[in-house]
């Protein structure tokens, strides 16, 4: 192996690694949360559980129902 080699894999050993946290990054920053959200926990009263969104389902169309995020989950339940 020349160096030449040795430094082309180590530059996209080291992007890959870059690349994957700089995506972690940007999924933290995109998909959290909102502090102000309903279903957040609330700071001052911690033994209240907060009301969770019902779990995705698929309606008598054929649609998702209760998800509101882009991908969706295989095998999910018929709504009642």
């Amino acid at each position: 192996m020349r160096l030449s080699d040795l430094a082309k894999g180590s530059s996209v050993f080291l992007g890959v690694i870059v690349a994957g946290y700089v995506s972690t990054v940007y999924v933290d920053q995109r998909f959290v949360e909102p502090k102000g959200s309903k279903w957040a926990t609330p700071a001052s009263t911690s033994q209240q559980t907060p009301e969770w969104p019902p779990s995705g389902c698929i309606g008598s169309d054929g649609s998702w129902k209760n998800w509101p995020w882009p991908n969706v989950p295989m095998g999910s339940p018929k709504c009642e």
